[in-house]
C-alpha cells in the first residue's frame, strides 16, 4: 500500500490487506450512518470524515485499526479499556478480530458532531 495513494476511503480500504478491511468497513458505516452528513475523504494519507470540522477517521496498523476522535474523554476510555480496547489520548484500537464497540463510537461521533456545530 506504501506506493499507492487512495482517493477516497473506499480506496484506502480496496489497498489494505484483507484480514483489516472489515473493521474498516464497519467503522466508515457506522460513521456515515451515525451522521449522514458528514463527508468522506482523504487527509493526512488516512480516511478522515469532515462534519464542520474533523468528525472522525481511522487509520491501518500492523494488526489493529485505530480509530481517532477529539470527543474521547477519561470516562469512555475507561469504558472501552474495561471492554478490550486499548486507547490512546483521541485513539481507539480495534483488533482485526475484535468486534467494533458501536455504542460507544455511535455516543462519540454523535458528542463531535455537535461540538463541531458549536
Amino acid at each position: 500500500m506504501a506506493d499507492l495513494k487512495p482517493k477516497t476511503v473506499d480506496g484506502f480500504i480496496d489497498l489494505s490487506p484483507e484480514e483489516s478491511q472489515e473493521v474498516m468497513i464497519k467503522l466508515k458505516n457506522l460513521i456515515e450512518v451515525t451522521e449522514p452528513k458528514a463527508e468522506g475523504g482523504i487527509s493526512w494519507n488516512v480516511p478522515i470524515y469532515k462534519y464542520n470540522g474533523i468528525l472522525a477517521g481511522f487509520s491501518l496498523a500492523k494488526k489493529h485499526v485505530s480509530f481517532g476522535i477529539d470527543s474521547l474523554t477519561d470516562e469512555m476510555r475507561k469504558t472501552l479499556e474495561d471492554k478490550g480496547y486499548k486507547t490512546g489520548k483521541k485513539t481507539i484500537q480495534i483488533k482485526f478480530d475484535q468486534d467494533i464497540p458501536e455504542a460507544e463510537l455511535t455516543q462519540l461521533i454523535k458528542k463531535q458532531a455537535q461540538l463541531n456545530e458549536l
